[in-house]
């Protein structure tokens, strides 16, 4: 589990083919934060969850299986490559941002990056198929940035960028016809599937209510 707070800007080290996956070394900077990073725990890079296999000078390594390389876009990773870094949040962190798995839904594409006075406004496009997960001012992690969703037209949403943002993580790299990864609130995704199971009993799509949702145990 993530919130979507970026801890370092890493960039990819080394990555070599190992059948079907890819074998991927990163090197960090902030080494108060992965300093004591141990094999066996989770980092997410780019917003996809990655267990570490090896440890070296500043460096971790990370096999990608091919189920993540389908979905991410960490298939088209190459050496020099910067990347969003995040360790996993421990009990006693504070939730700056919202419940991030991890597990990347589908990757977007940005259709437009505008430059306003003191922010920028960044326009992706997704699949259809998300558009139930995704409401105006709900939360949305961008290649493991946790952001405020500013409108949904259609299958594409704004967010709107701060000059801190955009230069302590790689949104500030983004550009027009890129892909991102995409992870959709998890609490949208249960909220959805309650529904369907009360379509599936009733017969009707069943309406949101305080009673439905405390019902429900929310």
């Amino acid at each position: 589990m993530f919130t979507g707070i970026v801890k370092d800007i890493g960039t990819i080290a080394a990555i070599r083919r190992q059948g079907s996956n890819l074998h991927i070394c990163v090197r960090y900077e902030n080494e108060q934060e992965f300093g004591d990073l141990a094999i066996d725990e989770s980092v997410a890079i780019d917003g996809t969850c990655q267990t570490v296999v090896a440890l070296g000078d500043k460096t971790f390594d990370v096999n990608t299986i091919e189920e993540t390389l389908k979905k991410t876009t960490l298939g088209t990773f190459a050496p020099g490559v910067s990347v969003n870094l995040e360790r996993a949040l421990r009990p006693s962190d504070r939730l700056g941002g919202h419940f991030v798995q991890g597990h990347v839904d589908c990757v977007g594409k940005v259709l437009e990056v505008r430059e306003l006075d003191g922010s920028r406004e960044i326009r992706i496009g997704f699949p259809e198929d998300f558009q139930p997960f995704i409401v105006p001012i709900g939360s949305i992690a961008i290649d493991g940035v946790s952001l405020t969703v500013a409108d949904v037209k259609e299958n594409s949403f704004s967010v709107a960028i701060i000059p801190y943002t955009f230069e302590n993580t790689t949104i500030n790299h983004l550009k027009v016809g890129g892909g991102v990864n995409l992870e959709f609130d998890i609490l949208g995704k249960y909220i959805v599937k309650q529904q369907e199971l009360v379509k599936n009993v009733t017969g009707d799509a069943g309406k949101i209510s305080e009673s439905w949702l405390s019902d429900l145990g929310y």
